[in-house]
Formats: structure tokens, sequence, C-alpha cells
């Protein structure tokens, strides 16, 4: 089968792009040309700027893919023209949207795909715009739609979030045995998949028949609290069992709102999907265990020194020293016992 992939080179799409080679498809990628990546040598690397509406019409125009996985779709603007681009033209069409369309907190867990959807954030408002644009092109017979919405994927060429997102200096922390900020009781509950795991689904949706039309979640089948997390990450690289120091979430959103944002729209809130559906329809399965994850992504960002110590970052250190003498404080001026 001839697939389009566009997108190529992010976290995802890179081992899509491997594995649907490896079942035999012929691949073509279309990319920015500006991230770096490694891919077989038989993919054919088209180059341009999908906002560039009819630069990218002329170059989808010349192209007669069998499917197309749009990986590169935030918006219902970018989602339309892709139908323009592909309207009667391709089989099948794969898009990738996310978990964030979900109503947070949920009504209910497990999370279904019918569960409601309540944008969580911009990105959220975007994928569900999306959504619905490629729901009416299933509808009106443009092609076969087949949704993917992944939660939080990692694996290499990625990192591993916490509290504060993204940023590195979480595993130096974690390395060297220093205190690790936990939004919370650490109570709440989070489900990391490996990337090779969620893109196993994307291959299943180009190749299952009687799919078009359905939506799917593919997400951990490992969902752990916070404080297991990093214990986990600990444990997998060798460390010391972190000391979690333990912040409401409200009172971290206010004093560091600009390394705070995933917490906002994502970490704050406990919840569990239900992959059943990906694994009856699109053959997906959690191969990859989470500690094995971790060592692998880890190894990948030491290779590439990509670790950024925790001593040339803004410090968690100086928030932990402050809520430790506020709890102090509390603790010093409240009388011990239950006297009314």
């Amino acid at each position: 089968m001839d697939v389009l992939v566009l997108g190529g080179t992010g976290l995802i799409s890179t081992a899509i792009v491997r594995q649907l080679t490896d079942h035999g498809h012929r691949v073509t990628t279309y990319t920015r040309g500006e991230t770096a990546a490694t891919l077989p040598a038989t993919v054919r690397q088209l180059h341009g700027d999908r906002n560039d509406t009819a630069a990218f019409q002329r170059t989808m125009g010349a192209e007669s893919p069998d499917c197309v996985i749009d990986m590169i779709c935030f918006t219902g603007a970018q989602a339309k023209q892709t139908v323009a681009a592909f309207k009667n033209r391709i089989d099948r069409l794969v898009f990738c949207s996310t978990v964030d369309v979900y109503e947070r907190p949920p009504p209910k867990n497990p999370v279904t795909e019918a569960s409601p959807r309540t944008p969580v954030s911009e990105y959220a408002a975007g994928k569900i715009s999306a959504e619905n644009v490629f729901t009416e092109a299933d509808a009106d017979g443009a092609f076969d739609v087949v949704t993917v919405r992944p939660w939080n994927t990692y694996g290499e060429t990625g990192t591993l979030v916490h509290t504060f997102g993204m940023g590195t200096s979480y595993l130096d922390r974690i390395r060297r045995g220093k205190p690790i900020v936990v939004h919370g009781d650490g109570t709440g509950l989070w489900g990391p998949c490996h990337r090779d795991d969620v893109a196993s689904a994307f291959v299943g949706a180009v190749e299952a028949d009687g799919v078009g039309g359905n939506t799917y979640n593919v997400t951990s089948e490992e969902t752990m609290t916070w404080n297991q997390y990093h214990k986990r990450v600990a444990s997998a690289l060798d460390a010391p069992e972190p000391v979690l120091v333990h912040i409401p979430t409200g009172l971290l959103l206010r004093v560091a709102p600009d390394r705070t944002t995933m917490l906002r729209d994502h970490f704050q809130y406990s919840t569990v999907f239900d992959n059943s559906a990906a694994k009856a329809d699109l053959g997906f399965t959690y191969t990859v265990e989470f500690e094995s994850g971790v060592q692998r992504t880890v190894a990948w960002l030491d290779d590439h020194d990509e670790i950024t110590t925790a001593d040339a970052t803004i410090s968690d250190d100086d928030i932990i020293a402050a809520w430790r003498a506020v709890c102090t404080e509390f603790e010093q001026s409240v009388p011990v016992g239950n006297e009314a």
C-alpha cells in the first residue's frame, strides 16, 4: 500500500514510518525538512509548509497515496485543507487527535471514546475542530476516517514529563537524589505509553478492515499514581528512592505559572482510559513496560547529551525550601491536639 504521512519526523511519526516500512508499505513523508530524523532508506521525503495552502495543494495533487496519516493537523482549517487535497482520491485518512479533547475531570472513569468532549486548552479545541471536519468528510464519503487519540507518549527522541513539564533537569535531579516536587498528594493517576506501542495502533488503523468512521483511545495499560511514577523512574535509573515534596497544585500554578502550563491543562486531572476498542480492532498491544521504556528514553538522551543539569536551570530548590519553611511555621503556630 502507498501511505503518505503528513509529518514523519516527530516522536510518534518516526516510529509509524519505520513500522509501516517493516510491514512492506511504500511510505512517503511530508515535512518542513527542519527536524533531523533517521528514516528507512526506502522512504520518499517531500518538503514543504502545510500552511502554504496553494503550495500544499500542488504538492499533494501530484501524489497518489492509498492512505494518508495526518500527524500535523492541529486546527479545523488545517483539516479542511487536508480534505480539499484528498477528497475522493484516497481510501482512508488516519488522524492523530488526542485524549485532551475529553472533558476534565471526566464524568466517570475509565474514559471511553463516547465520553463528552470539552477542550481543556487551545490545543484541545483545535483538535476537536479538526475531528469535526474529518467526521463530516467521512459521512460525506470523501474517504474513510480513523481517529486515534493518544495520551502521554514518550520514548527515544523525547523525554519524560513531570510536575514542571518536560525539562530534562528532572532526570538529573532523580539521578542525584535531589528532592522532587510533586503536585497535590501524588495520588493522582497518570499513564505514559511508549511511542512504539502507540505507533503500532496507527499501523493497525491503516491496515484493518471495517474501521472507517471509528475513533480509538491508544493509551497506557500501566496507569499509576504520580508517586509511583517518580519512584519507578528512579528505580529504572538505579537512582536513590526519591524524596517527594508534595505541594498543593493551586499554589504551584500561582507561584510558577510559566512552568506549570502542562500541570494546569493536563497533570492535575486523574484519568484512566479504556483501550479495549483499539485492542480489538487495531491490534493494539502494550509491550514496552514503563521502566524498560524509561531506560531506553534516558539512554537516548544520554547518547545525544540532552540532559540538562539541575544547577543550570531555574532551581526547584528555592520552591522546596520556601514550602518547607511555610509548613514548619504552620505546624508551630497550630496547637497540637483536638481541643475545641
